[in-house]
Parts: C-alpha cells; structure tokens; sequence
C-alpha cells in the first residue's frame, strides 16, 4: 500500500513523475561534466519556472524527475525547452546532430498524499536495479544521497512529506529514510513504470480533470530503459 501522511492540499500545483530517454536507448550524458550541465539547467528551469524537483535521477540513457510545478499547464513547453537546452549543448560538445532524445518526454500526475514517497524511492532505486551501485544512496547523480547524508546538490528541494512520515530530527528521518529505501516492491514498480495514466485515487482522478482542466494522457507502454 501507498504512504499515507497529512493532507497537502494542491489547490494550484500539481506533482509530475517526468521521464525522457536517449533515442534508441543511446546514452545522453557521456562524461560527468554532461551530468552537471543538465543538473544545472534543471536548477535555472526550476527557479524560472516556479516548479520544486523533490526526487530525480539521471542515469546514462534516460533520466527521473519528481517535481512540483505551480502551473502545469506550462510543463510541456518548460521540458521541451530543456530538451532543448541540453541537445545544444551535446551537439555542440561531441560534433554530433539528429535527434538526442526519443520523442516526447512522458509525464504522469501523481497525488502528492498517497504516492509522492513511493514514486520517490522508485525513483532513486534506478541505479540499484541498472545494477549499477549496490547502495541507491551512493549513486552521484540522485536525490538519495540528500536524503540519506543531507548532502546539498541545489536541486532536490526537500519532499514535504519527509519530516511527517520519518521524523522530525535529522539523524532519525535519514536513518528510516534509508531503510525505506532498501523495502522496495515489485508492485511498487508496476505503478510507476506505466506511465499511461496518473496515480492518485478517484477524487484525485476527478479533481485534475475538474480543476486542472487536464486530460488525462494517451496510452503509453511501460518504461523501458
């Protein structure tokens, strides 16, 4: 079951589980200095755009983000832009030209009361189940190490669930953060690798299309990476 914890109401944002992908499951970041580039532009967007990136992970061929955006009419053209931005820079950088990334970026809504944590440790987990890291924490290019070690990236903006679910003193929230981490699920999973519809529950479902305005998205398959 989902992490439940005291109502935030999202009376003009909205939580978005965002992904894009290399074209071809190529890789997109090469080197360390293309990790920071993107890292960077994610850091001027969000304080531009008005939006909070509470969990994310950039891996070689696809990236994660959990944020908040204040307008979410706006995410589409905030993350084309991006896409943008940071084909620029590789072009520029490798030589290189044609597409970067595979189509469209994908996004599913997710209710911040019930799913932002789990989508979260979804999230963070990718380097774990790439097999490329034992420990999530210890991935350079996450949220988890500022999480687990309060390590400062200034990107992650800190979940608003995080002091309500694991405690209010530092060392206590960490230390269950990081056994929350390691209590994965492969239902978990399934609820976040489909993005073809939003998460949250009926009222949520009824409220984006009520007070947003939005429809909800195409049929999309799994997220393979």
């Amino acid at each position: 079951m989902p992490y439940l914890a005291r109502t935030h109401q999202l009376k003009s944002s909205l939580l978005y589980h965002i992904f894009g992908r290399g074209n071809d499951r190529k890789e997109v970041f090469l080197e360390a200095e293309d990790y920071h580039y993107f890292i960077n532009l994610l850091i001027d967007y969000s304080k531009k755009h008005n939006f909070c990136v509470y969990h994310w992970v950039l891996m070689p061929n696809h990236y994660h983000l959990l944020l908040e955006i204040g307008l979410p009419e706006k995410i589409s053209s905030i993350m084309s832009g991006l896409a943008r931005s940071y084909v620029y820079h590789h072009h520029k950088k490798y030589q290189t030209s044609g597409h970067l990334w595979q189509g469209r970026f994908k996004s599913q809504p997710i209710q911040k009361e019930m799913y932002l944590l789990s989508c979260g440790r979804y999230i963070e987990r990718n380097p774990v189940k790439a097999g490329m890291m034992s420990l999530a924490e210890d991935y350079p290019y996450s949220s988890a190490a500022y999480y687990v070690f309060g390590k400062k990236d200034g990107l992650t903006a800190e979940s608003p669930l995080f002091a309500d679910i694991f405690g209010v003193q530092k060392e206590q929230r960490r230390d269950k953060y990081k056994e929350f981490l390691r209590a994965f699920n492969s239902e978990e999973e399934g609820w976040f690798e489909n993005l073809e519809s939003p998460q949250g529950s009926g009222e949520f479902l009824k409220r984006l299309m009520k007070d947003k305005g939005l429809l909800l998205p195409r049929r999309r398959g799994r997220v393979r990476n």
